[in-house]
């Protein structure tokens, strides 16, 4: 993927986020999601050899849409100022977990696992966290989890190059006992972990291997967390 065009267009994009300036650059554009797809199409083939789940899903079945619902949001710009691909058995709405691969100038990243969870699924696991606990923290506590994405509640989203969980309650959640040893599992308001890259990542010869690396290592907390899900969806 070349990804050093990508992020000159998403840079000019984000300078020019208007619908004028968009439909006069717009083979640009085309270029550059032609690019895109084409790497998510690969990293689909790829995955699917650590998760044959994902191998019946297509390219559109993963990726976004550029345009930028606007509806219910003040700020009106048009389009977005990255590109992402969510590679999930059940699809890009799916509550399942999934594989999130993110390009954007100054925050590359590759996410796995599930997000916004609603409230009953999120009982539920952390009930099934509790009562299968070494397998979680096998999964969670290991040397090369928590080399690539820390500890639970020790990354923030928008300032740390890595994390375990976007959200975390302040309190021991409802109904779960306050001095449970393991409770920053429980306070967990998602099961999503990410790893941020360099801007050059995704265009090394290497970077799908390194990929299936990453997702590999979160594989076992992501199907741990999908076993819960898939009695709900």
């Amino acid at each position: 993927m070349n990804t050093q065009r990508i992020l000159t267009y998403l840079r000019d994009i984000r300078q020019h986020n208007n619908r004028e300036w968009f439909h006069a650059h717009k083979d640009e554009y085309d270029e550059v999601r032609r690019d895109f797809n084409q790497f998510v199409a690969d990293a689909i083939v790829a995955l699917s050899t650590i998760d044959p789940e994902v191998a019946h899903l297509e390219v559109k079945d993963c990726v976004y849409r550029f345009n930028r619902d606007t509806r219910f949001s003040p700020d009106k710009s048009p389009y977005k100022t990255h590109l992402g691909a969510y590679i999930c058995a059940k699809g890009k709405k799916a509550l399942r977990g999934g594989y999130y691969l993110h390009v954007e100038p100054d925050n590359c990243l590759i996410a796995v696992g599930s997000y916004w969870l609603p409230t009953n699924i999120l009982t539920a696991c952390r009930n099934e966290i509790m009562g299968n606990i070494d397998e979680w923290l096998a999964a969670v506590e290991n040397k090369q989890f928590t080399k690539l994405f820390g500890r639970a509640g020790s990354g923030e989203w928008e300032k740390s190059d890595k994390g375990f969980g976007l959200e975390n309650l302040k309190t021991c959640p409802a109904g779960f006992p306050r001095d449970y040893e393991h409770l920053q599992y429980l306070r967990m308001k998602d099961y999503c972990c990410w790893h941020r890259v360099d801007e050059d990542f995704f265009a090394k010869p290497n970077a799908m291997k390194q990929i299936l690396s990453i997702c590999q290592t979160a594989k076992p907390m992501m199907d741990f967390i999908n076993n819960v899900i898939d009695d709900y969806e």
